[in-house]
């Protein structure tokens, strides 16, 4: 299946350079160019395109006036190019896919490209299985059952595997897996891993989303824990106890919170 695709940048021999390198990509359907912002949400908004390379530093519109301007329907993939490494971390808040330096390393464009095949793969599937679903429940309704096993499928493949962090000026790669646990302090997210700390500005409650409910949950007001991390379960006073995680640390249950630990307790 093709992934149509608009390329939005000012300069001529951008788009000309981006369009050589995207040659190799058979799927790859280029079904607008674009010079201008305002022309690119016009483009978008009618074209509806899978994926939209997007040049975030043009006259009038820029790049994320361009995001902001389509979020009033089912948005594509943004992959955001740019000639300044310091939009990198912007690019990353307004959830772009991907962010590309200028010139377009092939290599790079290559991942990038593996990315947005897994992200589209997923929102496919989920829209093949509810027309599916549509079908089975009007002509064997009792087989609607056996898609069950298919969501949770989609519903692992719909959460992150990996976490950018805006830390300290940086922009930090963070493999979820890896994550032990997760403190809160207010809008802010400390992330720790067993050799590091982050700090990622977002709510838990958004964070959370993004987050397997299997693996992660909350074990108090202010506290995820990766429950694959968990190590032993430590007794305490008040119907309250602690996880030991891998790395040792120790972690309090509060009584709220005590159905978690039901899961260790065969």
């Amino acid at each position: 299946m093709s992934i149509r695709t608009i390329l939005v940048d000012d300069e001529k021999l951008a788009i000309q350079g981006l369009e050589l390198r995207l040659q190799p990509f058979d799927d790859i359907e280029i079904v607008a160019i674009c010079h201008n912002g305002r022309e690119a949400i016009r483009k978008i908004k009618t074209l509806k395109p899978d994926l939209v390379f997007l040049d975030i530093q043009m006259p009038g519109f820029d790049g994320f006036s361009v995001v902001q301007g389509v979020m009033d329907i089912d948005p594509p993939l943004f992959v955001f190019v740019t000639a300044y490494s310091e939009h990198a971390i912007k690019a990353f808040e307004a959830q772009a896919i991907d962010y590309l330096m200028k010139p377009v390393e092939p290599e790079r464009l290559a991942d990038t490209m593996d990315r947005v095949r897994s992200r589209l793969s997923e929102k496919r599937t989920s829209e093949e299985l509810d027309r599916l679903r549509t079908v089975i429940n009007e002509v064997a309704p009792d087989a609607a059952d056996n898609l069950g096993s298919v969501e949770d499928d989609l519903a692992s493949s719909r959460f992150e595997k990996l976490i950018n962090v805006k830390d300290r000026g940086q922009i930090f790669r963070v493999e979820v897996a890896s994550i032990e646990r997760i403190d809160a302090a207010g809008d802010y997210m400390c992330i720790y891993t067993a050799d590091n700390s982050l700090i990622l500005r977002e709510t838990m409650k958004d964070l959370e989303k993004r987050l397997d409910p299997r693996t992660f949950q909350r074990v108090h007001r202010s506290t995820i824990v990766n429950l694959d991390q968990v190590r032993q379960v430590k007794p305490h006073t008040n119907g309250e106890c602690f996880l030991v995680l891998e790395s040792g640390a120790q972690v309090k249950v509060s009584r709220s919170y005590r159905d978690v630990v039901a899961r260790f307790v065969h």
